[in-house]
């Protein structure tokens, strides 16, 4: 089993550019499973019904969020009839649920989203809200997925030690940086601190580049403006032993 994480979809371009690109890495990568961060995905950030059905039509079988979960209006109906999920660790009675199980050539995978508090959202512990869940799904799930969308790499290093040998993969969102880190823990958890940023690659994190350098340098608010021009895909594939179910290798993509 190979599973694509294509990493946070910033704004219309890089709903376009991943929409170009997943078939095209699904084939050359034998992908069965496709799971896709589109907090992001929207003019402003966020999430609507257009830029959800684009990255679903391209072929993803699950969309994760992260802190602009609820941005848009429209990502109620997206939680309630699509899917696509929020961090599991919102408060309990939050629209929409954290964690998803959908069944791909004979195995039960299960995706979490979960979200960091440091430099983030005062939410639930992502540590124990996580632990609870795999608890509850273990034995009824083959494979186990965690999107930790987090500020720190400390935490999103600390969160994956702590899921090892319960999870299969965990892999960092958030930060729009992909990291060369990826590894196999002791107990058999696939784990990337940070899988990137699908969007224009010539910007600062997806934004105009005046933009943040002039609110760096004068203290300002500005408002943002996504940048254009030409566009980049990285995520990550993680293969996955079908008779053991643990992951054996990472493969970070950059596209």
């Amino acid at each position: 089993m190979n599973i694509l994480a294509i990493g946070d979809i910033v704004g219309n371009f890089g709903v376009d550019y991943a929409s170009a690109k997943i078939k095209k890495v699904c084939g050359e990568h034998n992908i069965d499973f496709v799971i896709a961060n589109g907090e992001n995905s929207a003019v402003g950030n966020g999430i609507t019904r257009e830029t959800a059905q684009k990255i679903f039509n391209s072929g993803a079988d699950v969309i994760t969020l992260g802190n602009h979960a609820f941005s848009k209006k429209d990502v109620v109906n997206l939680l309630l009839n699509m899917s696509v999920i929020r961090p599991i660790n919102y408060p309990e009675r939050t629209v929409g649920e954290g964690c998803i199980i959908k069944e791909k050539k004979g195995k039960k995978i299960a995706v979490i989203n979960a979200i960091g508090r440091l430099n983030l959202l005062n939410v639930d512990c992502p540590f124990k809200t996580v632990m609870r869940k795999i608890r509850q799904i273990k034995d009824e799930c083959d494979i186990i997925i965690v999107d930790f969308h987090a500020e720190a790499t400390s935490e999103k290093s600390a969160l994956a030690n702590y899921l090892d040998s319960y999870a299969t993969v965990v892999y960092g969102t958030h930060t729009h940086v992909q990291t060369a880190d990826e590894r196999i823990l002791p107990g058999g958890t696939g784990f990337i601190t940070d899988i990137g940023m699908t969007g224009v690659t010539d910007s600062v994190l997806g934004v105009k580049k005046d933009i943040i350098i002039r609110r760096f340098m004068t203290q300002m608010p500005e408002r943002f403006s996504l940048a254009d021009g030409k566009c980049e895909m990285r995520g990550a594939v993680f293969k996955i032993d079908d008779k053991t179910n643990k992951c054996t290798e990472i493969v970070r993509i950059r596209e």
